[in-house]
């Protein structure tokens, strides 16, 4: 009798609860959140050009008249080489495009875009690079005489694709900035 009295109120205390339909909830989404790109005019000492970077990124130098534009809050890199040319373009250009190709491997696709800025005289490749590929946008600039120069992102972090895109695509712009604002000052 005690456990009749006792599941009678359980279970009508059961189906009053039970009434309201259940909702799932909605999909969230990631909300990253980058400052606005401000731009100034930046010549690394010992390079032969200027070009216009993104004032949250520091500077960093690496090796000889290497260095690397650096975004701590995103942990990535854009590693920058100068190179003189000295009648070996033909190998400056093969091993730009070789680290590129690279990563066809892990890539998904590869999207090429020719620049040309004849007034500056400012000749180059932009690479994008689709997929899990351990860099993501590559670049390659040269007045085809004198300079050339490399620029690639890399994140401090095994790439995938999706969660690093909104990352990758503020990078990419000022990538695109910095290959656009490009000026040899020899």
């Amino acid at each position: 009798m005690k456990t009749i009295n006792f599941l009678i109120p359980a279970a009508t205390l059961l189906l009053i609860s039970c009434k309201e339909n259940t909702v799932p909830k909605p999909d969230g989404f990631l909300s990253l959140e980058y400052p606005e790109a401000v731009y100034e005019e930046y010549n690394y000492p010992g390079t032969q050009f200027t070009f216009s970077k993104n004032k949250w990124a520091e500077v960093k130098p690496e090796e000889d008249i290497s260095f690397k534009i650096d975004y701590p809050t995103m942990k990535a890199s854009i590693y920058m080489n100068y190179r003189p040319v000295n009648n070996n373009l033909t190998m400056l250009l093969t091993d730009a495009q070789k680290l590129t190709f690279n990563h066809t491997i892990k890539a998904d696709g590869i999207e090429e875009s020719v620049y040309e800025n004849p007034e500056k005289k400012v000749y180059g490749m932009f690479y994008r690079v689709i997929g899990d590929a351990a860099t993501n946008v590559q670049f390659y600039a040269t007045d085809s005489t004198q300079n050339f120069v490399v620029g690639t992102l890399y994140f401090y972090a095994k790439p995938h694709f999706d969660s690093i895109y909104p990352a990758t695509k503020y990078i990419e712009n000022d990538m695109k900035m910095i290959m656009e604002s490009l000026e040899w000052t020899k």
